[in-house]
């Protein structure tokens, strides 16, 4: 049995890795329900908290499912979901971080939910049309209510962090982090770290890329998001591929997989560091939670970097589009 330890994210206590449940209803392929909230109850049976959804998953459909999970074990759950990415058939995704929309997407995500509160509610992408005064004044009017708990942002600015905790305090800002994407470390994370707001990485496997299971696209059901981003685009995976190859290396060396070594090195880049890796299968959960016991040295994450550097990363982590929609 594992011991996940706590971490605090502001004043939150979650378990020092979550989980993300996207994958179980979005981007990666058919879902499967029973497989997804058996791999929920184990994740609560072995020790983890947080549990992060969104309403854009599945259009709803991964809060559902996680709502079915937890029924009767809400105690249990420190429970984060996020509002603000638009999609209706047939159109392009809109932002969206007006008072009206705060309230309108809460008040469904607590009924898709089944529950009373939320623990944690982030606004998904800053909408570049709204002043972060106006979204995030919105949603403390949720936190005096007793619908939310705690507030955080996604993929923010450094800019928009300061603006949005001198409203009220933001508990955790998500965003993408890992060894192959590090754009949070120069300006972010500094900010977060005055502020005293905690991080919640997605994708802390490079979406799955790093723990060497995919050596081709073919690997990715057709409906796969990742055979539309650029790192795993003909020519970029191959290059990618190389990088994957010195950290199995040191993986190897250690006696672990490259994914709990990868996962690894973000948990141990602080203590308000909370990663979400993402599964749908209880063998990669556990495998997963595995990384916590893995202690690094100095040395070690010398060399980690030194097997993964950012500037030989091929491609963007997102396309042209996408990449408009982070760090706003």
């Amino acid at each position: 049995m594992i011991n996940v330890p706590t971490r605090h994210l502001g004043e939150l206590a979650v378990s020092a890795q979550g989980l993300g449940c996207m994958g179980m209803s979005h981007a990666y392929g058919a879902a499967d329900d029973e497989q997804s909230i058996a791999t929920l109850h184990r994740a609560l049976d072995l020790g983890v908290t947080l549990l992060d959804t969104a309403d854009f998953y599945g259009a709803g459909r991964n809060e559902e499912l996680v709502g079915r999970a937890i029924a009767g074990r809400r105690d249990e759950v420190v429970l984060a979901t996020k509002f603000g990415l638009v999609n209706r058939l047939g159109e392009p995704t809109v932002i969206r971080g007006d008072a009206a929309y705060v309230r309108q997407a809460c008040e469904a995500s607590l009924r898709r939910l089944g529950v009373d509160h939320i623990d944690l509610y982030y606004q998904h992408r800053v909408d570049p049309r709204v002043p972060i005064e106006e979204t995030v004044g919105a949603m403390a009017e949720l936190v005096r209510e007793g619908k939310v708990r705690h507030l955080g942002l996604s993929e923010a600015s450094a800019a928009a962090l300061r603006r949005a905790h001198a409203v009220h305090p933001i508990a955790a800002l998500q965003s993408e982090w890992s060894l192959w994407t590090r754009d949070l470390e120069a300006e972010i994370l500094p900010v977060c770290r005055e502020l005293g707001i905690g991080l919640v990485p997605f994708s802390p496997l490079g979406r799955g890329f790093l723990t060497g299971r995919y050596r081709s696209v073919e690997a990715l059901a057709e409906t796969d998001m990742r055979r539309n981003q650029p790192r795993f685009a003909e020519g970029n995976l191959e290059r990618n591929l190389a990088i994957v190859a010195r950290l199995d290396e040191l993986a190897a060396a250690k006696g672990v997989t490259p994914g709990q070594l990868a996962l690894a090195w973000v948990q141990h880049r602080g203590e308000d560091v909370v990663p979400i890796p993402g599964t749908r299968r209880q063998r990669y959960l556990e495998e997963n939670l595995a990384a916590l016991t893995i202690e690094l040295s100095a040395e070690d994450l010398a060399a980690i970097e030194a097997a993964v550097p950012p500037e030989q990363v091929a491609g963007t982590r997102y396309d042209a589009a996408s990449l408009t929609f982070v760090n706003g």
